[in-house]
């Protein structure tokens, strides 16, 4: 069991990078935007540039695991943390920092279904899923990391636009600090064995049996080998992403569909605008650019308790009991965030809300960021992590990461323009709906998975 916990700990910390380098550009737009000279949809796309590389990334990973191994990929992701997190602090233009941006998110997408697909791989059925919400832990952590590192650099500078260390402005070096938490991850894989239903896949069984005993005892390793090897044995080809058609109807196969779902779902109900634009949406109905990066480290250790609340329920009852309180905790709680907002004044061109208004809004935040790290946010990926069948899973992930993070984009960089536009009663209020039909997505196409072995997975 100390094994398995030192090898999850490992792959988390993908998570971690994952969480960090989403979160970091949460305090450095008001950087950008004077460096840059930055339009609102100029910010919106320097912010959601690496969403972008996280969409090619993750499709790309699904299927290079399937060829060169999922603790490879995961190494090749470390290294592209460390070149965007060197080269996002140095950018001299916009173009510069969208390009190393890309990069980064090329390294995000990677890990955001490696890690969880390589621990599901790697862990008993029975503590499966508490094991898989540490990815989202970790993704949390990194978040809230990422927040507290702005904080304190942001505090010691005199503010994210004030020099700091070597001539150059604090919010650079909220970029370069990134490649300490990515260096340790590149490090520590190296101690790390390769998923066993990888090597069993590339006839490697010897390997595969090596690393099982040492994960679950030579007679439970022969046993597992076994069973990999006869949930193959109807496919006698390579992996591939044809596989995910189904032979009989010609069409994609259902459980694809609901991977899709759970995907884009995850992403229509908002959580990113938090995690992206927390700052400047505090700011923006007059908090200090203090007290705004205090509410983001408010909110991410939130998710962290939630998160760990998840871990504690998640093999308990079960990963669709928790995602149908998550969509109508959402729904509920955005749907108030949306009331609060339409209550705003303007004001000197700015958003002002009333003292109970803007209470409300806040403790309204809050409760969603609970309720989606209570359920969507670590139960989607333990569920795209354990769903799909070996033959598929790879392309699967593929499919479904590249579906995760494109919508992830398409939610990311219209926020500014329809906030603007719009009004946020209204953006608040279509994130509202979306996790209301969440709910009955959930109902109608999720089929549980608690407890059951990987090689017993169809679809």
């Amino acid at each position: 069991m100390a094994f398995i916990a030192a090898i999850v700990a490992v792959a988390t910390i993908g998570g971690f990078m994952f969480g960090y380098d989403s979160g970091v550009i949460n305090g450095t737009q008001e950087g950008l935007e004077s460096t840059f000279n930055l339009s609102k949809l100029g910010t919106g796309f320097n912010v959601g540039a690496i969403l972008v590389g996280c969409a090619v990334g993750a499709f790309i990973a699904g299927r290079l695991a399937d060829q060169i191994g999922r603790r490879t990929v995961m190494m090749i992701a470390a290294v592209l943390f460390i070149l965007s997190a060197l080269g996002t602090g140095a950018a001299d233009s916009s173009a510069v920092f969208i390009i190393a941006r890309l990069i980064g998110g090329l390294g995000v997408g990677a890990a955001s279904v490696l890690s969880p697909v390589y621990i599901s791989e790697v862990t008993p059925a029975n503590i499966r899923g508490r094991l898989s919400s540490v990815q989202q832990i970790m993704i949390i952590t990194g978040l809230t990391g990422a927040f507290v590192a702005n904080y304190i650099l942001a505090a010691t500078a005199g503010g994210s636009t004030s020099e700091f260390w070597l001539g150059y402005p604090a919010w650079r070096w909220m970029f370069w600090m990134q490649v300490i938490p990515a260096g340790v991850f590149l490090l520590t894989l190296l101690l790390i064995p390769e998923s066993p239903r990888y090597l069993v896949v590339k006839g490697r069984d010897a390997e595969a049996e090596g690393v099982l005993t040492r994960l679950f005892g030579a007679a439970e390793a022969r046993r597992k080998v076994e069973e990999i090897r006869s949930s193959l044995a109807a496919d006698h080809h390579r992996p591939k992403l044809s596989d995910l058609v189904d032979k009989t109807s010609g069409k994609l196969r259902p459980i694809v569909w609901t991977g899709i779902g759970l995907a884009v779902f995850q992403q229509l109900v908002g959580i990113n605008v938090v995690f992206y634009y927390g700052a400047v949406l505090w700011q923006s109905v007059g908090f200090s650019e203090d007290d705004a990066l205090k509410i983001n480290i408010l909110s991410g250790s939130l998710s962290i308790l939630a998160c760990l609340a998840t871990i504690g329920l998640i093999d308990r009852i079960g990963r669709k009991p928790l995602l149908l309180i998550g969509s109508a905790g959402m729904a509920v709680t955005l749907g108030v965030m949306a009331a609060a907002f339409s209550t705003a004044s303007m004001v000197d061109g700015a958003v002002q809300l009333s003292d109970g208004a803007g209470l409300t809004a806040l403790i309204s935040a809050n409760l969603y960021v609970i309720f989606f790290n209570l359920s969507w946010g670590p139960v989607m990926w333990v569920m795209l992590g354990e769903m799909f069948p070996n033959q598929i899973r790879g392309s699967g992930l593929a499919v479904a990461g590249f579906a995760q993070w494109t919508a992830n984009f398409a939610i990311s960089v219209s926020f500014p323009a329809l906030a603007a536009s719009l009004g946020l009663p209204i953006t608040y209020g279509f994130y509202a709906l979306s996790a209301a039909v969440s709910f009955l997505f959930v109902r109608a196409m999720v089929k549980e998975t608690r407890g059951r072995e990987l090689e017993d997975m169809v679809g």
